[in-house]
């Protein structure tokens, strides 16, 4: 059970290795962050992207690209498509974004003849692991379904288990965020709160899965809290998966974390043949390396 992005990396290193190729790769902190990787024994890497820039970045890094296969696609989306039909042929095994936006990886996930697109919904996973939580915290979805109907939150919350789980979780445990326990037809949150604990109760997400909701914030990360207030839930203080009712919520929870917490973190996409590596341009080559790690033990459990 990986409770630190730490052993996080301990088992991505003593994995089946994984191969990672990275869409449009002429990017200093995910080249730095790749190396970094392949020289831990994470990985096996394939560069896709503007070859005369990949070998300057290289040079400047210190980078040995001889222990790499580089294609030269110097189109954005060329390089998507290259990348992502590499996975989907089983000549890698997952993906990761360089230096381009994400609608133009996605569109090449999604692509009907090269993608990876499956049934389920795509939604993003961040895993942080913070100061002052005892374990990991799986916030999704901050990054790409905006205001997800209670549909869409079945699959979002689908996604993250199987992350969860794939970090070798026995029990799920799942908050589904609101400002109030109690149920109010006003507020959204609230009402798809209590039926996806409803659904959880009557086996849809699995076994090992436990369901809260409607939960706020302070109940889902503290057992003091959660006494202070009354508030009886086996998931109070022990929160595995928070699920966020917006895009908004989860941005903002997620950079808090990041800026005001100095936490650190991790992102995939799910829901896709393989893990689709995605952090943000401004995350650090340290983030973008724990994505790395990741997206390979997720690839390797799928």
């Amino acid at each position: 059970m990986i409770n630190n992005l730490a052993e996080l990396i301990k088992v991505a290193q003593n994995q089946t290795k994984m191969k990672l190729v990275v869409a449009a790769a002429q990017d200093e902190d995910v080249l730095t962050a790749v190396m970094e990787a392949k020289n831990m024994n994470i990985i096996e890497g394939i560069l896709v992207g503007d070859e005369e820039k990949i070998n300057l970045i290289a040079k400047e890094i210190g980078m040995d690209l001889s222990q790499f296969t580089v294609v030269n696609k110097p189109d954005l989306m060329e390089a998507a498509l290259e990348s992502v039909r590499m996975v989907s042929q089983g000549e890698a095994d997952f993906v990761m974004k360089g230096i381009l936006d994400t609608s133009i990886l996605l569109k090449a996930v999604l692509n009907k003849e090269v993608g990876l697109r499956t049934d389920s919904l795509l939604s993003h996973v961040m895993v942080y692991e913070a100061e002052h939580y005892h374990k990991l915290l799986y916030l999704t979805d901050g990054g790409m379904n905006i205001e997800p109907s209670l549909d869409e939150k079945k699959g979002i919350l689908k996604n993250a288990i199987v992350a969860a789980k794939a970090l070798g979780r026995p029990e799920v445990m799942v908050s589904c965020l609101a400002a109030k326990e109690k149920v109010n037809e006003k507020m959204p949150s609230t009402v798809d709160g209590a039926e996806l604990k409803k659904l959880a109760e009557e086996g849809y997400f699995g076994e090992n899965v436990i369901v809260e909701g409607p939960i706020a914030f302070d109940l889902a990360v503290s057992k003091e809290a959660a006494a202070i207030k009354g508030y009886n839930s086996p998931v109070a203080g022990e929160t595995d998966v928070m699920l966020v009712p917006t895009i908004e919520v989860g941005n903002g929870i997620g950079k808090a974390l990041t800026y005001m917490a100095n936490a650190k973190s991790a992102g995939v996409i799910m829901g896709a043949k393989a893990p689709v590596v995605l952090v943000s341009r401004a995350d650090s080559s340290e983030t973008k390396l724990y994505s790395i790690a990741l997206g390979s033990v997720i690839a390797a459990n799928q």
